[in-house]
C-alpha cells in the first residue's frame, strides 16, 4: 500500500509569491492542468515525468523546472518510490510576459547556483519575520530567471552604486524597527530592487537583512541589560515574535537573550547609559 501524501503550503507574507507548496508523493499523478502563476520546482528525491505543449520532460533533483502561466502541462513520479518536491508559485509580474515562450522551449534549467539559491529561499520562507530576506532572495532568483529565459546570462553585473547603498542604509538606520519592504525601498529611492541588494552588499559585504537585524540585536542588548524582559524586548526592537528574536539574537552573540540577561544581571552590570557618549571616571 502506497504512503499517503505528505503536503505543506502557505502563502507568505511576501509579494511576488503566491504559494508555497511542498509535497512528498508515491504515485499521485497530475492531470493536464494550468495555473495562472509561474511555476518554480525543485525536486528533492526521486524524478517527476511531465508533458507540456506536447512534449514530454523530466525533473531530476539536479535542476530546476520553471513552468509558465496559462499553459497546460500534467506530472507524475518516473520511478516506483515516487518524488519529494518544492514548489513556488510566482505572480506574473516577477517574470515579463514575453518570455513564456521561451520558458515553453526550455522549462529545464541546468544551473546549480540558481538551484542554491532557490533551497535558499524556500529555507528563509519557513521562518515567519524574515520578510525582507526573502524579498532579497526572491529578486535575484527572478532576476536569474529571466537571464535564462533571455540568454543573458553572461551579462555584466551592475556598476558598483555607493550613492544609492548608503541611502538605503540610511533608511534602514531610520526604519530598522518598524521594518520596510524591498518595494517601499525601491520606490522612495528610485532604484530597482535587484540593484538595491547588489549595491548594498558590494559597498558593506553583507545583505540589507543583515544590517537590519544586527540594527535590532544591536537595539535588544541594550534593553535586556537596562532591565527589560526578553519576551518585550523581541516587539519593542520590531522581530516577528520571541522564536524568531531569540534564533537571531544567538545566532549574533552566541547566547539567548535570557541568558544573557543573567549573566548581566549577575555581575551586577548598570543599566546600559542614556548617552552614547563614553563614560569615565571621575578625576
Amino acid at each position: 500500500m502506497a504512503a499517503p501524501p505528505d503536503i505543506t503550503a502557505w502563502r507568505p507574507r511576501v509579494e511576488g509569491i503566491d504559494e508555497v507548496f511542498h509535497a512528498r508523493f508515491a504515485d499521485h499523478a497530475y492531470p493536464m492542468h494550468t495555473h495562472d502563476a509561474w511555476t518554480l520546482l525543485i525536486v528533492d528525491e526521486g524524478m517527476v515525468r511531465y508533458d507540456l505543449e506536447r512534449h514530454e520532460h523530466g525533473a531530476r533533483s539536479s535542476v530546476v523546472t520553471l513552468l509558465p502561466p496559462h499553459v497546460p502541462h500534467n506530472g507524475g513520479a518516473a520511478t516506483p518510490a515516487g518524488f519529494r518536491k518544492r514548489v513556488l508559485y510566482l505572480n506574473t509580474a516577477q517574470i515579463e510576459a514575453g518570455l513564456v515562450g521561451r520558458a515553453v522551449d526550455r522549462p529545464v534549467l541546468h544551473d546549480p547556483s540558481l538551484r542554491r539559491r532557490i533551497h535558499q529561499l524556500h529555507l528563509t520562507l519557513e521562518r515567519p519575520g524574515d520578510e525582507l530576506e526573502a524579498q532579497s532572495r526572491l529578486a535575484l532568483v527572478s532576476e536569474r530567471l529571466a537571464q535564462h529565459l533571455r540568454g543573458q546570462l553572461g551579462a555584466p553585473p551592475s556598476p558598483h552604486d555607493r550613492r544609492v547603498a548608503h541611502e538605503l542604509r540610511d533608511l534602514l538606520d531610520a526604519r530598522f524597527v518598524e521594518g520596510v519592504t524591498l518595494r517601499e525601498a525601491a520606490e522612495l529611492l528610485h532604484a530597482h530592487h535587484t540593484h538595491l541588494v547588489r549595491a548594498f552588499s558590494k559597498e558593506f559585504a553583507m545583505a540589507p537583512h543583515q544590517y537590519l537585524t544586527g540594527r535590532r540585536v544591536d537595539l535588544a542588548r541594550r534593553l535586556l541589560l537596562g532591565g527589560m524582559r526578553a519576551p518585550d524586548v523581541a516587539t519593542s526592537v520590531g522581530f516577528y515574535d520571541q522564536s524568531h528574536f531569540s534564533r537571531h539574537f544567538k545566532r549574533v552573540v552566541g547566547t539567548s537573550p535570557g541568558r544573557y540577561a543573567r549573566t548581566a544581571a549577575a555581575v551586577g552590570a548598570m543599566p546600559y547609559p542614556r548617552s552614547s557618549e563614553p563614560r569615565t571616571n571621575a578625576a
